[in-house]
């Protein structure tokens, strides 16, 4: 698969070491992958969302590591992703509401990422977008990062994330800023401790460019396209799916498609905002709160388009409509950019406001003939399980002999 922006981390793709290491037995770089000892590092187990589905084929592909995490709140019957493997979890895990309430508890995690012990590992795997990039490690150790994103609410949301919270308790405005001054501080320094960075798409590996200064080789998340099936007949409805929080902007979604009364509108999903967000709903829009997975893909197969209005660092519902063979309306920034193309799988509006997404729908009616349930479908095989094994296993094999043969002073890398 190629990458849009061209940001590798070295000349050579992954899997291609032809000339970068000298040819010495693997036995002399110490490259017996079985005897090598993994760690791979989470940020929090309450759920199983986006990072975890990374986490879940990182484990796929090295069953024998041993798993760390701030806190694992993952019921028993649901822990499959996780291979049912036992996490070593942080302090935080047994303070008071940490089920509930673990993230207001982001100011301790720094100190909880650092008390974990990995000093016995050879290969240390964090898959980070907060803290998990933080654990400390030597410089016998190779240290892979898979980043989902720098810190957000540290760092370009910073002033959304304070105007959401001084709009409700003005007095944690400035303590917020404070904290947040702290966060940004240690999450450049422990960026210094990542020998190699992976981003979950260009848009995440500019993100990383501007804030740590560090390049990093992009390897798309992998989605499941084989849960979701072709379907060329299409129903007169559209439909979104998220949880109902501010950033996914299904408010704007729902005002734009209240606004045109002639054009039904399907809302998947649940969360804090659900309520007001109904209130907003016109007799066009239906919210239908959660829906298991078999009514999740029906809706998705039969939907004219499949609508998206937020700003994701990559975004997997997308791709999971297009599998279904149903082209995306999607804003035009963020990993989406790189995951629907425009005018074949696709149309872009470029405003988040309700009259932009209402131009773009007209737009989508105007040139739906050109826009195929069948390319849509072969766009999605782009972003396949399989696609992500062979291209992660191959990234960190070429970082792993780079290492080994610099530590057994092999210079030619």
């Amino acid at each position: 698969m190629s990458n849009p922006q061209n940001l590798p981390h070295s000349n050579k793709e992954p899997g291609d070491l032809g000339g970068d290491i000298v040819e010495m037995p693997r036995a002399a770089l110490g490259l017996d992958e079985s005897k090598r000892r993994v760690a791979i590092v989470h940020d929090w187990l309450p759920l199983y969302g986006g990072a975890e589905r990374v986490l879940e084929q990182i484990l796929a592909l090295h069953p024998e590591a041993d798993l760390y995490s701030i806190v694992d709140f993952i019921p028993t019957g649901k822990r499959k992703f996780l291979l049912d493997k036992s996490v070593h979890t942080s302090f935080i895990q047994k303070l008071p509401y940490a089920k509930r309430f673990y993230r207001t508890y982001l100011p301790l995690m720094p100190l909880a990422i650092e008390q974990f012990d990995l000093s016995r590992y050879d290969l240390v795997i964090s898959s980070s977008y907060a803290v998990a990039k933080g654990v400390l490690t030597g410089p016998d150790q190779l240290h892979i990062c898979y980043c989902h994103s720098p810190i957000r609410y540290g760092w370009d949301l910073q002033s959304q994330y304070l105007e959401h919270i001084g709009a409700r308790h003005r007095l944690t405005v400035w303590p917020a800023r404070l904290l947040l001054h702290y966060i940004r501080m240690w999450d450049l320094r422990t960026a210094h401790g990542v020998n190699s960075f992976i981003a979950n798409s260009a848009f995440v590996a500019r993100r990383i460019k501007k804030v740590y200064g560090r390049e990093a080789r992009v390897i798309y998340p992998p989605v499941d396209t084989s849960s979701f099936t072709l379907d060329t007949t299409k129903d007169n409805f559209y439909v979104t799916a998220s949880r109902m929080v501010s950033y996914k902007k299904i408010d704007l979604i729902v005002e734009a498609f209240t606004r045109m009364p002639d054009k039904e509108l399907i809302v998947i999903g649940d969360g804090p905002d659900f309520k007001a967000i109904k209130a907003k709903a016109g007799p066009n829009v239906k919210l239908v709160g959660y829906q298991e997975n078999a009514d999740f893909v029906g809706y998705m197969q039969r939907a004219r388009a499949f609508i998206f209005a937020a700003e994701e660092d990559f975004g997997i519902v997308p791709i999971e409509a297009q599998a279904c063979g149903t082209p995306v309306i999607a804003y035009a920034r963020g990993g989406v950019t790189e995951t629907v193309v425009s005018g074949e799988t696709g149309i872009f509006f470029k405003e988040q406001t309700s009259a932009s997404l209402q131009a773009a729908v007209r737009d989508f009616e105007n040139h739906r003939a050109s826009l195929h349930p069948e390319r849509c479908r072969m766009n999605a095989e782009r972003f396949s399980v399989a696609r992500f094994r062979r291209e992660f296993s191959a990234f960190l094999e070429r970082e792993w002999i780079a290492f080994k043969s610099m530590s057994n002073g092999v210079n030619d890398v």
